[in-house]
């Protein structure tokens, strides 16, 4: 078999294994539930170009996770671009006065639970609040996490049990509360040795 048609068939299990995780890690991730397509699609062609100088199989994935949070901050420098661009259009076609946005908001957006808890996630700081949903939605053990985000494991751990007390707080310790819905308080971290 040549050279090409190994990295090929690589390529294409290790996109098989871990589209699903990539998708749903991109979901949470993004307003509009359309661009996490778009973002996985980034983080495969950058697999694709990179093919020769992928890690090992045991190791993809939280490359992979690492490469999909390059992506998305320029995902989401590129819509703070280019939601300046629009309102600057739309004030200049309307002769400056904007009109309201006529955009259809995505229904699961509209639960209060879920509202409660993206308003608490994003007063966590960057790395708490990618700590603790590295760990709880996409199940990494905090020694994975420390890998995709270039801590040490002690560090994550702390910064795990300090972003969850921080989310307690804004939220509150009822599990009926809104916000309990993704159950960010509730998951036990992945068992790991130290």
């Amino acid at each position: 078999m040549s050279s090409g048609t190994e990295h090929e068939d690589r390529f294409r299990r290790i996109y098989a294994a871990n589209f699903e995780a990539l998708l749903a890690y991109a979901v949470r991730r993004v307003a509009q539930h359309e661009d996490a397509a778009d973002v996985v699609a980034e983080v495969f062609l950058v697999a694709w170009r990179r093919a020769r100088e992928l890690p090992p199989d045991d190791e993809i994935r939280l490359w992979l996770y690492g490469v999909a949070r390059r992506v998305l901050a320029n995902h989401h420098r590129g819509g703070t671009r280019r939601e300046r661009l629009g309102e600057r259009l739309r004030q200049r076609l309307t002769g400056g006065t904007a009109p309201a946005a006529a955009g259809i908001a995505d229904p699961g957006l509209e639960v209060p639970q879920r509202l409660a808890v993206r308003a608490a996630l994003a007063r966590l700081g960057d790395t708490d609040r990618e700590v603790l949903t590295l760990t709880v939605w996409e199940g990494l053990q905090p020694r994975e996490v420390a890998e995709v985000l270039g801590l040490s494991a002690a560090v994550v751990r702390t910064r795990l049990s300090r972003a969850r007390t921080r989310l307690r707080e804004l939220i509150g310790d009822d599990p009926q509360a809104p916000g309990h819905v993704f159950d960010v308080l509730t998951v036990p971290a992945p068992e790991e040795g130290r």
